[in-house]
């Protein structure tokens, strides 16, 4: 199956910015499987849609805040790196996915939050987008909550309130 299936237009005002103040409420879309008719519920009425038998399943992981925004050293080109998981905590080496890649190469330093208070070097390319990334001794890449902004933090805190209980996911 070809990934551009899935690609299509979906308009800004159906992409919800902030979770429901109360969380029952939360829009919850219904598709009949026989007619293919679509309705709109909110999630509270979701138990209405069970039969005897039927199993729900939750995902209690929580989200790993990953995403960081930087530039690149020399060229002050803007980059984002996706880390995905720390490869040696002694050697501070972390397994990062970068956009736009082409513009990532071994031996670039990258730098990240305001002053360049992080900085990482590329040491090896893994895939088409992959890369391994090697901190530097001057702060902890476990800050890097602390680069993201208040408000995807607070949304993230939120979520985490409602739906998780595993740690480090």
């Amino acid at each position: 199956m070809k990934l551009s299936k899935f690609k299509f237009t979906l308009p800004k005002d159906a992409i919800a910015e902030h979770p429901a103040k109360n969380r029952d409420e939360s829009r919850l879309m219904v598709v009949d499987r026989k007619t293919g008719k679509i309705e709109h519920k909110v999630f509270k009425d979701v138990l209405k849609y069970f039969n005897d038998g039927d199993v729900m399943i939750l995902n209690d992981t929580k989200v790993f805040p990953a995403r960081m925004y930087g530039n690149k050293e020399k060229t002050g080109a803007k980059i984002e790196v996706f880390l995905l998981r720390e490869l040696n905590r002694e050697s501070r080496l972390w397994d990062v996915l970068v956009d736009p890649a082409r513009k990532i190469r071994i031996g670039n330093k990258l730098y990240f939050g305001e002053n360049d208070l992080l900085v990482a070097e590329v040491i090896d390319n893994t895939t088409s987008r992959g890369r391994t990334l090697k901190e530097n001794l001057l702060i902890r890449i476990r800050t890097v909550t602390k680069l993201f902004t208040l408000h995807a933090k607070e949304q993230l805190l939120r979520q985490r309130q409602v739906y998780t209980s595993a740690k480090n996911c």
